[in-house]
């Protein structure tokens, strides 16, 4: 009996937090998964090894997502080393707690650049490829403040926003080619993305919560496996919130 080839993911940001997650969650359903840093080499490189020991296959590929030529050439990369991708998970990402008036031209540039320019950079390259296929699941991470808006993150509100469009407006465009688009916007999650916050932030943030808790990013991956999977064949276009019931 041949050995059936096992599906192929990208995954930006997976040398921590969500991106970890899901890349590690990928690989135990055996998916092969290419893991995309920045800057935390280690902690990729870790993770690729710690799959590739257990039996899985995966590659850790560096880019400045940024930087429009590095954005295409990691997906060259992965599809290189792992072959078409059947799933593109988009996850890179960095958060910025300012008042509107302190929000500097570079970092309003630097926050567009990593969440929607790189969304756009990378997608692009990605989708011929499935479209020739009429087939592959993009899901893109966005944030719950991406929904309702946050005070003192304007930049990041409006970045994870335009995801949100650009899932919408997408999945509309390439259904027709069999490709599926969604967005995860999760809630407070305990990850890197909340160090800066107090302690007292924290517990505060988790008692306004229904579930009375931050969420984990094992339950994030959980929401997007399940968007890239044969389970939610039927469905595109659309955004799931796993933020404990913090926005509804």
């Amino acid at each position: 009996m041949a050995t059936q080839t096992p599906k192929t993911a990208l995954v930006t940001g997976a040398s921590g937090g969500i991106g970890r997650a899901t890349a590690l969650l990928l690989a135990q359903k055996g998916y092969a998964v290419a893991l995309h840093y920045h800057q935390n080499r280690d902690a990729a490189e870790t993770l690729c090894r710690s799959i590739n020991e257990q039996g899985g296959r995966a590659v850790a590929l560096a880019a400045d997502l940024s930087d429009a030529e590095q954005a295409r050439t990691l997906v060259w990369e992965a599809e290189s080393y792992l072959g078409l991708l059947d799933v593109f998970v988009h996850n890179a990402g960095f958060a910025d707690q300012r008042l509107f008036c302190d929000i500097s031209d570079e970092l309003w540039r630097k926050m567009m650049d990593v969440h929607v320019n790189a969304a756009f950079y990378l997608t692009k390259a990605a989708l011929p490829a499935m479209i020739r296929r009429k087939s592959g699941s993009i899901v893109f991470v966005s944030s719950m403040w991406g929904q309702v808006g946050a005070s003192c993150e304007v930049h990041y509100s409006t970045a994870k926003a335009a995801l949100i469009g650009l899932t919408k407006a997408l999945a509309k465009e390439v259904g027709p080619s069999g490709v599926r688009v969604n967005c995860v916007a999760p809630g407070v999650i305990e990850t890197n993305m909340v160090s800066s916050f107090s302690p007292e932030d924290l517990a505060a943030l988790a008692e306004e919560t229904p579930l009375g808790r931050l969420g984990r990013p094992e339950e994030v991956a959980r929401a997007i496996l399940f968007l890239v999977s044969d389970d939610a064949s039927y469905i595109t276009g659309q955004v799931i919130s796993p933020n404990g019931g913090l926005v509804v």
